[in-house]
């Protein structure tokens, strides 16, 4: 019965003091709002980002890297009985390719974690048509596994990734080569290694609205990479990798490069500039929805300490008819509670219209059509668990204050 009355009077007390209550769960729901709205917005800048760096880099590389001299072939040679040191040790001239690639691809493929898997050649290319040059990289590529790992097919604009497969000299090049050398479908573009020269046709143009690929980047078929390169039809410099989770790339690639031999490089590793970005907006974000929150509190502070002053008369009259310490502060926990909750239901709604207004917010650059939103459960959820403890906090310390009025002094008082 006692918890009952509680309630009720709590309710009488919000009721009592229409303004501040609405004020107080407006401070609440403003918060909440822009908790869902700076996390959605940071979110789904996070996922964009994470998308654009996947659509041209590998969750895990493995290929052969340059080592570095060593004293193991002096140890060979003079034994454990002398200390062997390499003055200034330099690389180890090496072809970087990797050993009977079709065994470790066989290997690789008993993983369960690992979803799809492209063998290449890549190498430091010159572009030409007639007397304009352009430098760039060319890969050698079975444009089917670069096309399931990539999606290329999603960035062609003008022709196939399949037209490959029939034309054994074709090339896929990016539109911003095309622009420099005044290329179509259909043309021919000469491409020089430091060994060959071969002439290829244009056989499609992608666009993934990254400069640096688009304006360098080509692919074609593996053995036009190795006959430029003047190399076997064993010879494969890298494998890229998928996996189903591509967070947990750096254990996969340590339990790889233990299995293999092979030097291996994560998405992480090599867009670590991004990822350093991507923190910082959380920071950012995190800080600022904190601190509206931690305002919100104040705010529902300041008026139940109102409160407990100009009712501070009826609280002792409460405790003299037989209310306890615990009974006031659950009056008070209660009306911080409903002004929590309250605030949190209109806030989730809020922070939803709005991420919905600016995900409709046209951009128009690159292939950023609109401004990148993510509408997840766990922000919602994540707000009115904020707000409400909050709000309960910001009400617990007044009603504490509350609960030790001593009603005999304020009512000779």
């Amino acid at each position: 019965m006692k918890s009952g009355i509680n309630t009720e009077v709590a309710f009488t007390y919000m009721v009592g003091r229409r303004k501040q209550t609405i004020v107080a769960a407006l401070g609440v729901t403003f918060g909440i709002s822009m908790f869902i709205f700076l996390n959605s917005l940071i979110t789904g800048t996070n996922e964009y980002t994470e998308k654009t760096m996947l659509s041209a880099t590998p969750h895990i590389r493995l290929y052969n890297d340059n080592r570095i001299s060593d004293h193991v072939m002096l140890d060979r040679y003079m034994g454990n009985k002398t200390i062997n040191l390499i003055s200034n040790p330099q690389l180890v001239p090496d072809d970087n390719k990797i050993i009977n690639p079709d065994v470790v691809l066989q290997q690789l493929q008993k993983r369960k974690e690992i979803i799809s898997m492209s063998k290449q050649v890549s190498t430091n290319i010159i572009y030409s048509n007639s007397n304009v040059e352009e430098n760039g990289n060319i890969f050698g590529v079975n444009i089917l596994e670069q096309d399931k790992m990539f999606d290329i097919t999603s960035s062609m604009i003008t022709g196939d990734v399949r037209s490959l497969i029939n034309k054994p000299n074709g090339i896929i090049i990016g539109v911003g080569l095309a622009e420099r050398l005044n290329l179509k479908k259909g043309d021919n573009i000469t491409v020089t290694s430091t060994t060959a020269s071969r002439t290829l046709e244009v056989t499609g143009i992608f666009k993934t609205t990254i400069k640096t690929v688009d304006n360098t980047k080509t692919y074609c078929n593996i053995p036009v990479v190795q006959q430029l390169l003047q190399k076997d039809r064993s010879y494969i410099t890298d494998i890229y990798i998928n996996i189903k989770n591509y967070y947990n790339a750096p254990a996969t690639a340590e339990s790889i490069q233990q299995e293999t031999g092979y030097t291996v490089e994560t998405w992480q590793s090599s867009n670590e500039q991004s990822l350093a970005g991507k923190k910082i907006r959380d920071v950012i974000a995190n800080s600022v929805v904190i601190t509206i929150l931690i305002v919100a509190g104040f705010g529902i502070y300041n008026i139940l300490n109102m409160v407990i002053y100009e009712k501070i008369k009826e609280i002792a009259i409460l405790k003299a008819v037989g209310f306890q310490g615990r009974h006031v502060i659950s009056i008070f926990v209660l009306q911080a509670l409903f002004i929590g909750i309250i605030g949190s239901i209109l806030g989730m709604i809020v922070g939803w219209g709005i991420s919905y207004s600016v995900s409709k917010m046209y951009i128009g650059l690159g292939n950023v059509t609109y401004l990148p939103i993510a509408f997840e459960p766990r922000h919602y959820i994540q707000g009115a668990v904020f707000g409400v403890i909050t709000s309960f906090l910001a009400g617990y310390i007044p009603a504490i204050r509350a609960s030790k009025v001593d009603p005999v002094q304020i009512i000779r008082g």
